[in-house]
């Protein structure tokens, strides 16, 4: 008898920057900024316990050939402008999707020198495609970047009011 092993990934990133809690959480849970940083999807959030949580294609993406719905998800945990605990499934194939969803942790703090710092935690149990995505080096437009790409362009927008490539 084989059996399937069973793995848990979980990835951390991390980084300072000059806002508040209040205008990252802003930036993170409002569609009116998601669309302006990352892959510029629309994230749509009802942010208490059992709220869905969706990420919208943009045209580009969906010209591209990805569905509406790109993401989709539960609020497990809402804790402005701290702490946000939500799921997360990948919806552009199958295959990716069947994987199940995945948790995902924002926290927010404030620094004792004026900065902010976020932490996303990704936790991927038995889900190699999603891990793959989150992970991947590939350029861009080739669907790479994952959490580094979204944060450090969150980043930027929030510092110098321009995301990458304006």
């Amino acid at each position: 008898m084989t059996t399937a092993a069973q793995t848990k990934t979980v990835q951390i990133y991390r980084v300072y920057i000059s806002a508040t809690p209040e205008a990252i959480w802003e930036a993170i849970t409002n569609p009116e900024w998601t669309r302006k940083y990352g892959y510029r999807g629309i994230a749509e959030y009802d942010l208490r316990p059992g709220g869905k949580y969706r990420a919208l294609a943009n045209a580009d993406m969906q010209a591209a050939g990805m569905p509406e719905v790109v993401v989709d998800g539960e609020v497990l945990e809402a804790d402005p402008p701290r702490k946000l605990v939500q799921t997360w499934r990948f919806l552009w194939d199958e295959e990716i999707a069947a994987e199940g969803p995945t948790r995902v942790t924002f926290d927010i703090e404030e620094d004792d020198v004026g900065v902010t710092r976020v932490t996303v935690t990704h936790e991927m149990e038995n889900a190699p495609r999603t891990e793959e995505q989150i992970t991947s080096a590939a350029r861009i437009t080739e669907g790479g970047g994952g959490w580094t790409l979204i944060l450090s362009d969150l980043k930027t927008l929030l510092e110098t009011g321009k995301s990458f490539g304006e």
